[in-house]
């Protein structure tokens, strides 16, 4: 189990972001090892300890794995197992759980690459059943499931479910249940604590930060559970390399200074959205009379960098990105540097042609609303 005696979870979660995961000191040793390069390891004789072959385990991984599982997991004894980026982590618990013949209940409002997904496992002759974030709708389908995948916060529409209940209710009907932590980090949201089996994110958005690392991982603490995602990890081969891992764990020393900007930022841009006769469809957890606001307070102790919105047509969408000086016209979400982007490009969202998806960084506040709202009124004509 990737379980560090240093956290026992007294700490707050900047003392645990800085130094989750960190070895033990050595005398004239970096505080946190660089990365290890190696396909294989000295392996005299039988086949014993934790490094043999760079497909199954790396040291620059186990150092990482113990960061996150302090994050996600505070004092618990969990394991954590990275990967090569967030649909590489989907996947394997996804592939590892279910098999020809079972049910599974995916959010009809998740991430786009879902629909592949789903494509996939009907291949396999799994039956795949859908419903909306909103409501708590997958409720109503998850009689006979063998597993509930959630997203909560739902990417792009930013639909909140109750975790716990959904949780209650699937493992009394004997079903798993996967969270995409992906929007919340563990900052925001810790699934495992909600009744969880696996928490599950993409480390390439907020929790790396800075838009240069594919990472992904998953959390959980069944054993037998995990031991299925690892081999599935070492039979597909979809392996975080150590460069990636490395920076991973760098990064995840400021997460706690990046999330509280972005947070505060974000919830100050949606309340200058909100009024602005042009935005309809505002969709941000955090806002006070947002639908998703009552069931986040509850489950989420920070509501995510992430701000939805609609402009009338896909026109006025393009010309306000287009006037955009701060934000980049991007895919993607959680980075220090505000992206947005007309979410309907892709084709594979239900959204209208205005949507915008708008992921706010770590630029002043003032600054960043201003140049929104410049370029609302310079794409109003």
């Amino acid at each position: 189990m990737n379980h560090s005696a240093r956290d026992d979870g007294r700490f707050g979660e900047g003392t645990r972001a800085v130094r989750a995961g960190l070895p033990e000191p050595v005398k004239h040793e970096p505080t946190l090892p660089g990365p290890v390069f190696a396909a294989h390891f000295h392996l005299p004789g039988e086949v014993t300890g934790p490094y043999a072959y760079g497909r199954d385990d790396n040291p620059t991984w186990t150092l990482l794995e113990r960061a996150i599982g302090e994050l996600e997991a505070p004092g618990d004894d969990v394991e954590t197992l990275v990967f090569s980026s967030g649909m590489a982590a989907i996947s394997a618990v996804l592939f590892s759980q279910l098999q020809s013949g079972d049910a599974v209940v995916l959010p009809s409002d998740g991430y786009q690459a879902l629909a592949l997904v789903r494509e996939q496992l009907e291949a396999y002759g799994i039956e795949v059943r859908t419903a909306p974030t909103g409501s708590d709708a997958q409720l109503d389908v998850l009689d006979g499931a063998k597993l509930l995948w959630i997203e909560s916060p739902s990417n792009p529409g930013l639909d909140v479910c109750d975790i716990r209940r959904l949780a209650e209710a699937a493992r009394a009907r004997g079903a798993l249940v996967a969270v995409d932590n992906t929007l919340a980090t563990p900052l925001g949201q810790r699934p495992l604590d909600l009744g969880a089996d696996f928490a599950v994110a993409s480390g390439t958005k907020q929790l790396t930060g800075h838009g240069d690392v594919l990472l992904g991982y998953v959390v959980g603490r069944d054993g037998e559970a995990m031991a299925a995602v690892r081999r599935w990890r070492k039979t597909v081969g979809a392996i975080s390399g150590p460069m990636e891992a490395w920076l991973a764990h760098r990064s995840l020393a400021t997460l706690q200074l990046r999330v509280d900007r972005q947070n505060v930022t974000a919830l100050a841009v949606a309340e200058a959205l909100r009024e602005r006769p042009e935005v309809t469809g505002l969709r941000y957890p955090g806002l006070s009379d947002d639908p998703s606001h009552k069931i986040a307070s509850q489950q989420m102790r920070r509501y995510g960098s992430v701000v939805s919105f609609t402009l009338p047509t896909r026109a006025r969408a393009e010309r306000f990105l287009e006037a955009l000086r701060l934000v980049e016209d991007a895919t993607s979400f959680g980075g220090v540097r505000s992206t947005a982007e007309r979410r309907r490009r892709w084709g594979g969202d239900a959204v209208s042609e205005g949507f915008i998806r708008l992921s706010v960084g770590a630029e002043d506040a003032e600054d960043l609303i201003a140049d929104v709202l410049r370029a609302l009124d310079e794409s109003a004509g």
